[in-house]
């Protein structure tokens, strides 16, 4: 069971498009609201995986008042709040609070690789818009890496509750717990959803509930339950999906699969492109298994 508002599965959702390219409000509103009914404990968008780098700010915004609105009670809404620098992921983090956000994550700044107290002083800013921060650490897309020692400094100075790590390490998991004990280690690759599980995460910030949220959501609790006999052989049979979320055409993946399972995936806005013939078949392939064995 979930007992702080980052724990447990939180969907990092994607991003629906109308046919001239406008935000679908409506379908995301829609896709929330079945997350939630499909068991999943929240969701997180503008995210990398909600394409927020190429949104304007009034769409971002809208964002994150459609998906409160479209929560029911008990439901996370966790926004990504990364900006270039911490002024705006300040304003960022303000938003999300004064729409009904319990929390949000944040990357380190992402205009250049930071140094350790460009990232101290990133996260003290931040902070002080009294919401509580999950730090993200994705250093091949920032260039900067939260290592366990950094996280110690930060959440030392009580300026974040949680990691999402998405370093793909594994072994983090116990230095992360030795440098910061007490900090909440969040789930950001899924591909290591079970290594990390037995590790001692507490939450799973995941892609691919977009798709099967009701069979990641399985999946994750039988992780947390240390049920290897029947956990193992469902993440054998999902790996194949799980391992595109840390893939530069993650989104394009994940979107590919939700049209296969009668979700509205679509296309994605420009600089990212169309999946190449190759990849489009390993992923079809791959979904289809996971249909024929009744994911959902």
């Amino acid at each position: 069971m979930s007992t702080k508002p980052w724990h447990g599965v939180l969907t990092a959702t994607a991003l629906p498009y109308t046919a001239d390219g406008a935000v679908d409000f409506d379908a995301y509103a829609d896709h929330v609201a079945w997350q939630a009914a499909s068991g999943c404990h929240g969701v997180v968008p503008n995210g990398s995986l909600g394409e927020y780098q190429v949104l304007t700010a009034d769409e971002r915004r809208k964002v994150v008042e459609v998906a409160v609105a479209a929560s029911p009670t008990g439901f996370t809404v966790m926004p990504g709040v990364a900006a270039y620098g911490a002024l705006e992921a300040r304003i960022w983090a303000e938003q999300a609070a004064e729409a009904g956000a319990q929390c949000v994550m944040l990357l380190p700044p992402n205009a250049y690789r930071a140094d350790e107290r460009a990232v101290l002083e990133h996260y003290r800013i931040v902070a002080k818009a009294g919401i509580p921060i999950i730090a993200y650490n994705n250093p091949f897309d920032t260039k900067v890496d939260l290592t366990p020692s950094l996280l110690g400094k930060i959440y030392g100075e009580g300026l974040i509750v949680g990691v999402k790590e998405f370093s793909g390490d594994a072994r983090r998991a116990y230095e992360i717990a030795e440098n910061a004990p007490g900090l909440d280690l969040l789930i950001g690759s899924d591909d290591v959803l079970l290594e990390l599980a037995i590790a001692g995460a507490v939450g799973w910030v995941s892609g691919y509930p977009n798709a099967f949220p009701v069979t990641c959501v399985d999946l994750y609790e039988l992780a947390m339950d240390k049920n290897l006999e029947e956990a193992l052989p469902l993440y054998r049979m999902m790996h194949p999906l799980l391992r595109w979320d840390s893939k530069t055409e993650f989104v394009q993946a994940i979107k590919l699969s939700m049209d296969m399972v009668g979700r509205k995936g679509g296309t994605c806005r420009p600089p990212r492109q169309p999946l190449t013939a190759e990849q489009e078949q390993i992923i079809r392939a791959a979904t289809q298994v996971a249909i024929d064995a009744g994911a959902r």
